[in-house]
């Protein structure tokens, strides 16, 4: 494999701390307002001083080492630090629940844990009894001295991650490059992390990953998405997941900046315009609220302003329409008849263009100062990329280009190049990383067929930890991984995702249906924030028809009330006139529709409406992706009674 950037994940920040030593590695907020620096050389020596401290401690390569805690400074120093000494992080965010933690630390047989603050403290003592290995827990904030009595009297130490950076760093002194000496014996197929998904079907595997297997995606992702030394990339994502760990090595092997934020409206926000991002990698769901959020900011300024806005994106999405036929910019499944079109649409493409040229002076220079001067793209992962919400930031001019993989892929497969995008896939596989779509009995398709997803090269993972039996479910004989994905390849063996093959529904007429692209189109109505459709019934029994649960959008359904002069004590009451009910399942109605390209059986027969937000480790995992089977859980009641009502 190419080792360019380094064998291992430290040796690619040593090389990078040589290269740019006084270059801002890292920004974070500080409790003042400010932002807080540390550049790369700092950084490096920050992680090799826990190095020394964990060395100190009796850690030995091969160790498997918890750290659970969110985005902060103090995560990559610290993970870069237990990795240079050759032991293992198992990883996960502050909103793991103890019993998560419980499975996960005792599983991996974890002696010493790295979390946040007292909070993830008393967590761990709280499952003290399920993870007999545990020994030593490393807080990077203060603890109380109340809860260090309790870890005395676990049997459990205690230490604070800073005064352990001092105290290693004076350890080095005794013993000079002992921690360099680790680091170099440091080699590709070593063993970095065992990321437990958080899944969306149940109980965590165990993801194992080697230093190669992340480290082989930097060779070509740095062309496709970007960065020159210094510049800045703004980072909300959970920093345990294996999409924002691939992307913080992409910048660092650049000499970027991490920039530590948070997926809330205002504090991104205001990020965006006090740090002035070159990139903002974010789950869908993140790029979805940032175009409602622009909506509903329009709609309530109303008047001729709004009217002004809706006509210049409408003729805005036409032009790019026209543009992107014009010039091979759209996913191709087969002949595009250039020869034909052209003659066509070249007027129009000409007449449109000074449209578009004043909308952006008058309407969408606006918004793109939203994300600051210097914004150069979006990264869409871990989540399917709405077509509307892509097709509007394309028409605006804010760069989001959508990307694929799996924790299990490390987890780059593939991203849209900023440079040279194509509108609706994700983009072609990386250099050395291979694609194939299979029908159900294993049979190659080829291209421009759809099927599941197979995957081979140096970013597939070495198995499920502990789980042979879990392994070989997912991998074929010769070596290659099933996504469980359903695809298609374009004719330039790009990636379009059609859905999830766990997810398809079987009616009783033996209807195979893809949800996601009927939840798509109905949460393309300002109605509807979210929308999960289900063909089986509470007890998973395959149905006639799809029903759908639906979560209205509180502020425009608010405000149709308030237009339609229909007065409402309570939002609850409200949803719960028949009104309502008429606004939005007609708005469902309207959209999975044979017009919009839906087959009869992929139609909505009955809807129920839900208010409560969908939330992360309740609905949603940590990446945001809707958990399914919890959602079916949660409204049992509300499934059963759409099929059993005549």
């Amino acid at each position: 494999m190419n080792v360019q950037f380094g064998e291992t994940l430290p040796k690619l920040l040593r090389k990078s701390a040589g290269k740019w030593p006084e270059v801002p590695a890292q920004l974070s907020h500080t409790k003042t307002g400010g932002y807080r620096e540390v550049n790369y050389h700092d950084l490096f020596e920050n992680a090799l001083d826990f190095s020394g401290a964990l060395l100190d401690l009796g850690v030995k390569r091969g160790d498997k080492i918890g750290l659970i805690a969110d985005n902060r400074e103090e995560w990559e120093q610290a993970d870069m630090g237990l990795l240079s000494i050759g032991a293992i992080d198992t990883p996960r965010g502050c909103d793991a629940t103890e019993s998560d933690l419980a499975y996960i630390l005792s599983f991996s047989e974890t002696a010493v844990s790295i979390v946040e603050n007292e909070a993830q403290v008393k967590k761990l003592l709280n499952i003290k009894k399920s993870v007999p290995s545990l020994q030593t827990i490393i807080s990077f904030e203060e603890v109380s001295d109340d809860t260090k009595a309790e870890c005395d009297a676990a049997g459990v130490r205690c230490l604070a991650f800073r005064d352990l950076q001092k105290s290693g760093h004076e350890w080095r002194k005794l013993h000079p490059d002992a921690v360099e000496q680790e680091l170099e014996k440091g080699r590709t197929d070593d063993l970095a992390t065992i990321i437990f998904t958080s899944g969306t079907t149940g109980t965590p595997k165990g993801v194992m990953l080697t230093h190669g297997n992340i480290l082989c995606q930097l060779d070509e992702v740095t062309e496709r998405i970007f960065l020159n030394p210094g510049e800045r990339a703004l980072l909300v994502l959970p920093v345990w997941h294996a999409f924002q760990r691939a992307v913080e090595y992409v910048i660092l092997c650049q000499g970027g900046t991490l920039c530590f934020s948070k997926p809330i409206g205002s504090v991104l926000l205001q990020d965006l315009q006090k740090l002035d991002p070159y990139l903002l990698p974010a789950v869908p769901r993140v790029w979805s609220a940032v175009y409602d959020g622009i909506w509903r900011k329009m709609r309530k300024t109303g008047g001729a302003v709004f009217a002004l806005f809706r006509f210049f994106v409408a003729e805005a999405l036409l032009w790019c329409r026209i543009d992107r036929k014009l010039r091979r910019k759209n996913t191709r499944f087969g002949p595009d008849y250039l020869g034909f079109w052209w003659p066509v649409l070249v007027l129009p493409w000409l007449l449109l263009y000074p449209v578009k040229l004043l909308g952006n002076v008058l309407v969408f220079r606006k918004i793109r100062a939203m994300v600051g001067k210097n914004f150069r793209s979006g990264i869409a992962g871990g989540g399917a990329f709405p077509e509307n919400v892509d097709a509007f930031f394309w028409a605006i001019g804010v760069n989001v280009q959508e990307g694929y993989g799996l924790t299990e892929t490390a987890p780059i497969i593939s991203v849209r190049p900023v440079a040279d995008p194509i509108f609706r896939n994700v983009g072609t596989p990386l250099r050395g990383i291979e694609v194939r779509v299979v029908d159900d009995d294993g049979i190659i398709l080829g291209r421009c067929r759809k099927g599941t997803l197979q995957v081979k090269g140096g970013c597939v993972m070495q198995g499920y930890y502990k789980r042979p039996d879990l392994t070989d479910k997912v991998m074929t004989v010769d070596g290659w991984f099933d996504t469980g994905d359903i695809a298609v390849l374009s004719v330039n063996n790009e990636i379009q995702l059609r859905g999830r093959k766990k997810d398809t529904i079987v009616l009783q007429g033996g209807e195979n249906i893809e949800p996601l692209p009927i939840e798509a189109k109905i949460n393309e109505s300002r109605y509807v924030s979210t929308s999960v459709v289900f063909g089986t019934n509470e007890k998973g029994v395959d149905q006639k028809y799809l029903v759908a649960l639906v979560l209205p959008d509180q502020d425009s359904v608010e405000s149709w009330a308030e237009e339609n002069g229909m007065p409402f004590k309570s939002y609850e009451e409200l949803v719960q006139t028949e009104a309502v009910q008429r606004l939005l399942e007609g708005e469902v109605f309207e959209q999975v529709s044979v017009k919009n390209g839906f087959k009869s059986y992929e139609r909505i027969n009955k809807i129920a409406i839900i208010t409560k937000p969908f939330e992360v480790g309740v609905e949603l995992s940590a990446k945001q992706e809707m958990m399914r089977y919890r959602v079916a859980e949660l409204y049992k009641d509300k499934l059963e009674k759409l099929y059993k009502e005549a």
